[in-house]
């Protein structure tokens, strides 16, 4: 599999390949210092992920985000960001980003959260997805785009087991919980458990 990083900065670039080669060892990861750099790495290469930097020069922001999503639709888009704020996580979600993965984030988040990008499913850490409106947010998302270890997360909420429980009926660690979590209430436009499980229920999703 192809990725690509881009970020004007070497230290974060180098730092996020190797958060990539860690989650995906077989992987092969270009990298890029700029908007123009990364066009070029995902004409050439068409990595199936690309981590994007809002404020490399070129970038524009989430205007850049929405124009490499046009130019490159089959390639997932995944924010790298150290501005968290709100409106910005909206606007990249809306301009067609899969998700957005803050900066200072640890390394072990960092890696869950490629790991759920990698197998499909999207990314928003919990203290941005508190301050989104998710319904305006992000509308074309919906419980069909959920993994199937997130259902499997989502079957167990609506069991009304806490992350605890979840964790050791999985196997998995409660963070990996959390942000499997995250995921769910973004797809289901829930702000938190008690209404992601009522969504799920009108939409036909319970055990």
């Amino acid at each position: 599999m192809k990725l690509l990083v881009a970020d004007d900065h070497p230290l974060v670039r180098d730092a996020l390949a190797r958060t990539l080669q860690a989650v995906l060892p077989q992987a092969q990861v270009f990298q890029a210092p700029d908007r123009a750099g990364a066009e070029a790495l995902l004409q050439a290469e068409a990595p199936a992920l690309a981590l994007l930097d809002l404020h490399m020069p070129g970038m524009q922001g989430a205007v850049g985000v929405a124009a490499l999503h046009r130019r490159f639709p089959a390639v997932r888009l995944l924010v790298v960001s150290g501005d968290d704020d709100p409106a910005t996580v909206r606007a990249v979600l809306a301009a067609g980003a899969v998700g957005f993965l803050p900066k200072a984030e640890s390394g072990e988040v960092m890696q869950q959260a490629l790991r759920l990008v990698l197998q499909g499913g999207s990314y928003l850490p919990a203290q941005a997805l508190a301050g989104l409106d998710t319904a305006a947010a992000s509308p074309r998302v919906s419980a069909g785009s959920l993994t199937p270890r997130q259902h499997e997360v989502l079957r167990c909420l609506m069991q009304g087991q806490p992350n605890k429980q979840i964790a050791r009926e999985l196997g998995i660690g409660e963070g990996t919980v959390k942000l499997h979590l995250a995921a769910v209430l973004r797809a289901l436009h829930a702000r938190n458990r008690t209404e992601a499980v009522v969504r799920a229920r009108e939409l036909g999703l319970g055990p």
